[in-house]
């Protein structure tokens, strides 16, 4: 095994940093603060962080096959417009829930932007139970909700072969995987993949590499885990220096390199001085595999 190499990039130490995404046109890495409010891209180039600040905690982002990007915003997928700073709402959810906001989302491999909502936090990991929903933004930007009484909705990610959805909902401490059908973009036979140890806390945010096993991001458990699809089994244990891990990408020329986002909300003065890096964006290199490029938005 090559020896593991972390390092922390993007130094900003956000809010609540989640939703990386490699931009190989730009060699960069995107993410998002959520309750910063803002959309980040780091070059890998100059090592610099541009932000762009927005109107409404902004959760996730995916490229678009136009050109620019889709993000998240408030209940709204929107599309934005790096260069111009211009946001332009696509479609509206959960208009009957003024207390949601939307959470991680990703694109499925044909184009689909999958994102779920959940209630505003009291405090990280507090929240009203049961008031998210999952649903899908198609090319032709019409909307599709596939079920609700969501926790925490999180990470998703498709298998290789993409005949199985993976997803989480925080608060089920699980990663559940779907039957899924391509063509329609349906989901269905959902069932528990594994289940997460104690230690191992919250999970977040996911991602999959070419050899099709998961990485989940654990918040407050300071680590991303590698699962085994197949088995349920846990294969690895990657330990950061900051407890609030929120998610993952694959990234850098040959997708070799993993990029791991954080969060420092909720942390007191003490827990900031023990890591000063909270809120920071990481990379890790030597895990000896690598992740696909991501899907970009057909719409």
């Amino acid at each position: 095994m090559a020896s593991i190499k972390i390092e922390c990039v993007a130094k900003e130490n956000c809010k609540i940093g989640e939703s990386p995404v490699w931009d190989a046109k730009e060699n960069s890495l995107l993410y998002v603060d959520i309750t910063g409010r803002k959309v980040c891209k780091w070059s890998s180039l100059t090592q610099q962080v541009q932000a762009i600040p927005v109107d409404a905690p902004v959760s996730s982002l995916a490229l678009r096959k136009s050109g620019d990007y889709v993000i998240t915003l408030g209940t709204r997928f929107a599309s934005l417009k790096w260069k111009d700073q211009v946001v332009t709402t696509i479609a509206h959810v959960d208009k009957d829930k003024p207390n949601n906001r939307f959470n991680d989302g990703k694109v499925d491999p044909a184009g689909r932007y999958f994102a779920g909502t959940m209630a505003e936090e009291i405090r990280p990991a507090v929240l009203e139970r049961h008031q998210g929903s999952l649903y899908t933004l198609h090319a032709d930007h019409s909307v599709v909700k596939h079920f609700d009484r969501v926790d925490i909705s999180n990470g998703l990610d498709w298998s290789l072969d993409h005949k199985t959805f993976f997803y989480i909902d925080s608060l089920s401490y699980s990663v559940d995987a779907f039957d899924y059908d391509l063509q329609t973009g349906k989901i269905g036979n959902r069932r528990s993949m594994y289940k997460l140890e104690k230690e191992e806390s919250i999970p977040d945010g996911m991602c999959i590499d070419t050899e099709g096993k998961l990485w989940v991001a654990c918040y407050d458990g300071g680590r991303v885990i590698r699962l085994d699809p197949e088995t349920g089994k846990r294969l690895q244990t990657v330990k950061l220096p900051v407890d609030k891990t929120t998610s993952c990408c694959f990234g850098g020329k040959d997708y070799s390199e993993m990029y791991v986002t954080s969060a420092s909300e909720g942390m007191d003065k003490d827990w900031l001085s023990r890591q000063p890096q909270a809120g920071g964006v990481f990379k890790i290199t030597g895990l000896g595999v690598k992740g696909i490029p991501p899907y970009p938005f057909a719409g």
